[in-house]
Order: C-alpha cells, then sequence, then structure tokens
C-alpha cells in the first residue's frame, strides 16, 4: 500500500521488511499466549499454596478477561495515537514485567497484579498483530500469513498444559515464568531490532464518556459471565448487577458511536456483510472451542480419574496438527476462497461435539484423542478463513477497528462459552444426583459428573448448528483497495 492508499497515516510498505515484522509477532505472541494456557494447569498447586478457594483462584483468568474485555475495544484509538513500534515495545515491556512479579510472587494478591499487567501486554500485541498484517500483506497472501498466525494461536495453547504438567511434576508453579522471562525478553530484543513502523500516528480525538460507557460495558458483560461461570450462579446480584450494567452502558455505547463524526471505534464496519458473517462464525467456534477446553480437561481427570500431565498429553496431538494445518488451510483459502472451507469445517467441528456428547466413564482414551484431531481439524478451517475474509471485505481505515471489534468478540464470546458450559455442567451433574438414593457413593458422584459433562457438549452441539447455518452465507470477498 502506498503512502497516500488512505489518508489514515499508513506508512510506505516498499521501505519494509515484511518478514522480520512477522517473525516479531509471531515469537512474541506464542511465548505470551504459552504462559497464559501454561498457568491453567497449576491452579491446583495455587489452591494448595496459597490456601484459597476455587472460586478465589479463578480470578486469575476472570481478572485476566476482564482486563482484554476493557482494553481490546479501545485499541482501535490507541493503534492511531501510538506508532507499531512503540505499542510492540509497550507490550513486550508490560509483558515482561507481569512475568517477572509473577515468578516472585509471595501471595495471591501480587499473582493477581501480575495477572492484570500480562493482559495489559496482550490487549496491546493481539489488535496490533491483526493490523499490522492487513498492512503490509497483499490480500492474495492473506491467507498463508494469517494462518501461521493461527498456528500461534493455537499451537501455543496447546503445547502449554503440557509443558506446565512437566515442570509441575519436579519444579513449582514459579518456573513456569522463570522459563517464559528470557524468552520474552529475546522477543523484546529482537523486536526492537526489527520491528518498523508501519502506521504513523494520527491522533484523533479521545472521547471520555466513549471510553467510560466502553469500560463498564465490555467489562459488565465479561465480568458477569465470569462470574456466573465460577459458581456465582445465574441469579447471583452481583451477576445480574454486572450484566443490567453492561447492557445498558453497550446500548449507550453504541449509540454515541454511531452518532459520532470521530468514534472511538468505528462500528460501521458492520455494514460490511462478510465483516460481520465473518466475525459472527469466529464468535460461534470461540464459544464452541473455548466451553470443550475447560470441559475436556475436567473429564479426563474427573470422570478418567487421569493425572494433569496425563489430560495435558491426551490432548496434545490436536493442537498439534491444528498448529500445523492453519498455514496449509491459510493457502487453500489464498487459492479457493472461504466458502467450502468453512462449511466443511464446521461440519466436521460439529460431528466431532455429537461424538463428545456420548463419552462416559467406559471412553477410551485413543477415542478421546481422535476426536479431539477431528475437532481441531475442523476448527484450522473455519477460524482464519473466516476471521480473514470478513477482514479482507473493510478498507484500510477501518482495519483498526476491524481487529478491535473482533478481538473483543472474541473475548466476551470466550467469558459466555465458558460460562454456559460450567452452569450446564453444574445443572446436569445436580440433576442426576438427585435420581440417586446414595448421593455421598463416589462412583454416583463421578457418573453425576460424567452427564453433566454430556449435556455441556449437547450446548456445543447447538453452537456449531449455528455456525453450520451462518457458514452458509460466506462469499469470497473481491479486494476493490489497491495494495
Amino acid at each position: 500500500m502506498n503512502a497516500q492508499a488512505n489518508g489514515k497515516g499508513v506508512t510506505d510498505t516498499s521501505e519494509l521488511k515484511v518478514v522480520p515484522i512477522i517473525i516479531s509477532f509471531v515469537v512474541a505472541g506464542f511465548i505470551g499466549l504459552f504462559s497464559e494456557t501454561a498457568l491453567n494447569m497449576a491452579l491446583n498447586n495455587l489452591i494448595t499454596g496459597f490456601g484459597i478457594k476455587e472460586t478465589t483462584a479463578q480470578w486469575l483468568t476472570t481478572g485476566y478477561l476482564l482486563t482484554l474485555g476493557i482494553l481490546v475495544p479501545v485499541s482501535g484509538l490507541i493503534l492511531q495515537w501510538f506508532t507499531t513500534r512503540q505499542l510492540f515495545i509497550t507490550s513486550l515491556i508490560a509483558s515482561i514485567i507481569g512475568t517477572f512479579i509473577a515468578a516472585i510472587a509471595p501471595t495471591f494478591t501480587v499473582l493477581m497484579i501480575a495477572r492484570v499487567v500480562q493482559a495489559v501486554g496482550t490487549a496491546l500485541l493481539l489488535p496490533l498483530m491483526f493490523n499490522t498484517i492487513l498492512l503490509i500483506v497483499p490480500p492474495y497472501k492473506r491467507g498463508k500469513i494469517m494462518g501461521i498466525i493461527g498456528l500461534v494461536i493455537m499451537f501455543a495453547p496447546a503445547v502449554g498444559p503440557t509443558i506446565s504438567g512437566l515442570i509441575l511434576k519436579t519444579l513449582s508453579w514459579h518456573w513456569i515464568f522463570w522459563i517464559s522471562l528470557p524468552l520474552l525478553i529475546a522477543a523484546l530484543i529482537y523486536g526492537i531490532i526489527f520491528m518498523q513502523d508501519v502506521t504513523k500516528p494520527t491522533k484523533p480525538k479521545i472521547d471520555i464518556l466513549s471510553i467510560i460507557l466502553s469500560t463498564i460495558g465490555f467489562g459488565g458483560i465479561v465480568f458477569g459471565f465470569s462470574n456466573a461461570g465460577e459458581g456465582g450462579g445465574w441469579g447471583s446480584p452481583t451477576v445480574i448487577v454486572s450484566m443490567v450494567a453492561g447492557g445498558i452502558a453497550l446500548v449507550l455505547f453504541t449509540i454515541r458511536q454511531l452518532t459520532m463524526q470521530q468514534p472511538i471505534l468505528n462500528l460501521r464496519a458492520f455494514k460490511y456483510p462478510m465483516f460481520t458473517v465473518g466475525l459472527l462464525m469466529v464468535v460461534v467456534c470461540m464459544m464452541a472451542i473455548l466451553s470443550s477446553m475447560i470441559l475436556l480437561p475436567l473429564y479426563l481427570q474427573t470422570s478418567l480419574a487421569l493425572s494433569t500431565f496425563a489430560a495435558g498429553l491426551l490432548l496434545l496431538p490436536g493442537g498439534i496438527i491444528n498448529g500445523i494445518l492453519s498455514p496449509v488451510m491459510g493457502g487453500l483459502f489464498d487459492r479457493f476462497g472461504p466458502k467450502w472451507l468453512t462449511i466443511i469445517g464446521i461440519t466436521i467441528v460439529t460431528g466431532s461435539m455429537f461424538g463428545f456428547s456420548t463419552i462416559s466413564m467406559e471412553t477410551s482414551s485413543a477415542f478421546i484423542i481422535g476426536l479431539h484431531i477431528v475437532m481441531m481439524v475442523g476448527i484450522s478451517m473455519v477460524m482464519m478463513p473466516a476471521q480473514t475474509n470478513g477482514l479482507n471485505q473493510l478498507p484500510p481505515e477501518l482495519y483498526p477497528d476491524g481487529t478491535a471489534i473482533m478481538n473483543t468478540l472474541q473475548q466476551v464470546a470466550g467469558a459466555i462459552g465458558t460460562a454456559v458450559a460450567i452452569s450446564i455442567l453444574s445443572s446436569g451433574t445436580s440433576n442426576f444426583m438427585e435420581t440417586v438414593e446414595d448421593k455421598q457413593n463416589p462412583l454416583n458422584q463421578v457418573l453425576a459428573f460424567t452427564e453433566g459433562i454430556q449435556d455441556a457438549f449437547v450446548f456445543a452441539i447447538i453452537l456449531c448448528i449455528v455456525g453450520v447455518v451462518i457458514s452458509l452465507f460466506i462469499k469470497r470477498v473481491k479486494v476493490e483497495h489497491q495494495m
């Protein structure tokens, strides 16, 4: 794209070294996302070590999601106020500081602060990465590059639990962060050397009221769903107040953005039909993926009585295959477009969810591995093609807003999917226990839990069927703006 392409501060890409810039994002993103999922496997150690309850420990996830829910919506504005290098370096410094604080954390409160600081780094890095890729990579190559980004986003969370399981067998949970720290520092040094400015700050006007409404809106929704999923229950006053306040604030935020001349988040991106369809596909997939990613480890450790490390190993092949296939699917998207990839992919995911809804205490590990691989193959066919096709339809001046909307609603979808899945799991478990006489029998308790897992996967099936219907409306975008 030349410097005059959109008048929005885009620099001349002929002077950019594209490959080193992409490597900087891939390395930084991989290490950051690895440390996030690795900590999830250490929750039991943290509960024992700090003497806290499960609901308290879950704040390590809730606080992280909450920070993303507050910061990511305004990332479109942030991207227009600072240069690419400034934001990249700031995001890495935040991740490094958060990781160091976590590594030395003597109390739960300190670890909680570390998680929030880490989330600041992620909230800056992810929208910046997607926006930069859209600006420096021509449309006919975007599928493959976004596939490589997809490899990072899916592969890092896949290997995180397995590696943390190995660490926790011999070392304390602090070492999850000590191992990540030098890698983050190396990523920062590499970025300082090779990262270039892709955009020039245009510094649009900051509307404080919009930021306040965005914070209350997205923060309230994420907090409400997360709290409901962690045991607060849907009838909890905290959950109800959070959801109502968040909903009202989002309505006011939307009205304000549509009536402002320079909105902080340009919702006119929704006028582009393929962006909206792609966004809906991504939201459905994120809800299905994250609900299954919380259900499967619980099932493996409770119903099948596997260790943390063994459970992580069982889910590793699917994650690796998904990572390997992401660039391949990106290449197929560049050649053939998204329609058949997404239709076939979401159908495959739906089939795997039907399989998961039949699992029991007698289900073999091989069956679980096979189903998980099938699910992750389907996901690789859906996520990046739908996302890339949708963003391709936007004009360059809407790239920051489009990436902000995509990343924000992914976080919200993750919170919703997880909360609903856990809620259905708890309800199914309770309903089963009401039908048995010996409620103290450990076997009945495990049978009840397995019944709850099956019910929760029915929710995932419904989500995927909705996804199949949406996929029928996807059409390949013909990119008209110049690169």
